[in-house]
C-alpha cells in the first residue's frame, strides 16, 4: 500500500496507509500522551469503575489507553486494531492484553453483549459519519452496558488541527454533532467533560 492510497484512495486505505506508516514511531506520540490518558482513565474509573469487569478497546493501536485502564484492576483487556503494524507493537509494549486484528466496522469475533464495557479512544474523529455510525453499533452490540468514548469535545492548539487536516479526519464535523450521532443509537447519553479540551461520551444501552 503506497503513496497514492493517500491522495486516491478510499477512506480505509487512507487510514491504513496512514497508520501502518507511523506504527513504528508511534510509540513516542504514545509517550506524550501517557499523562493525559492517565488523568482521563481515572475519570473514566470515577464514574464507571472498572474492577474486575472485561474491557474491548476498539481501534487500540498501540494499546496505550486500554493499558491507563488497565491500572484500575479490570479482569480482562483486549484491544482490536485494523492496523497489522500497530497491533505488533501493542504486544511488544503490553504482552500482558490480548490483541486482535479486526476493523472497526465488523467486529465480527466478538458476540452479542461479550463485554461490560466497549471503549475507544481517538478513533471516530477520524471517520466519516456513515463509517462511525457502523463502528458505534458494533460497539453497542458487544457491550452489555455502556460505551465510552474518549475523544475531541472543545477547541485545541492549531497544530492539532493542522495535523487532522493533513490526516483528512472529521475533525471539525465529528465536534459540532458527535452528540446528536449518539441520541440516535442510544437510549441513555452523557458527555464528561474535562479540563484537556477532550469529553468521555458514553452511551447507555
Amino acid at each position: 500500500m503506497g503513496l497514492k492510497h493517500y491522495f486516491f484512495g478510499d477512506e480505509d486505505e487512507r487510514a491504513q496507509y496512514i497508520f501502518n506508516l507511523i506504527a513504528p514511531v508511534y510509540s513516542l506520540i504514545d509517550k506524550g500522551s501517557e499523562v493525559e490518558f492517565q488523568k482521563m482513565a481515572a475519570i473514566f474509573n470515577d464514574h464507571f469503575p472498572l474492577a474486575g469487569k472485561n474491557i474491548l478497546d476498539v481501534g487500540c493501536g498501540t494499546g496505550s489507553w486500554i493499558r491507563a485502564l488497565g491500572n484500575f484492576k479490570p479482569d480482562k483487556m483486549v484491544g482490536a486494531d485494523f492496523s497489522l503494524k500497530m497491533l505488533q507493537q501493542a504486544q511488544k509494549k503490553h504482552p500482558e492484553i490480548e490483541f486482535i486484528h479486526q476493523p472497526g466496522e465488523n467486529l465480527s469475533a466478538f458476540q452479542d453483549n461479550s463485554f461490560d464495557i466497549v471503549t475507544t479512544s481517538f478513533v471516530l474523529h477520524g471517520m466519516k459519519t456513515p463509517k462511525r455510525t457502523k463502528v458505534l453499533a458494533e460497539m453497542k452490540r458487544i457491550a452489555r452496558k455502556q460505551v465510552v468514548i474518549h475523544d475531541f469535545y472543545t477547541n485545541h492548539h492549531w497544530i492539532i488541527r493542522i495535523l487532522e487536516f493533513l490526516e483528512r479526519s472529521d475533525y471539525i464535523h465529528f465536534k459540532q454533532h458527535f452528540t446528536e450521532e449518539l441520541e440516535q443509537q442510544f437510549v441513555n447519553t452523557q458527555v464528561i467533560p474535562a479540563d484537556n479540551g477532550n469529553a468521555l461520551y458514553v452511551g447507555i444501552k
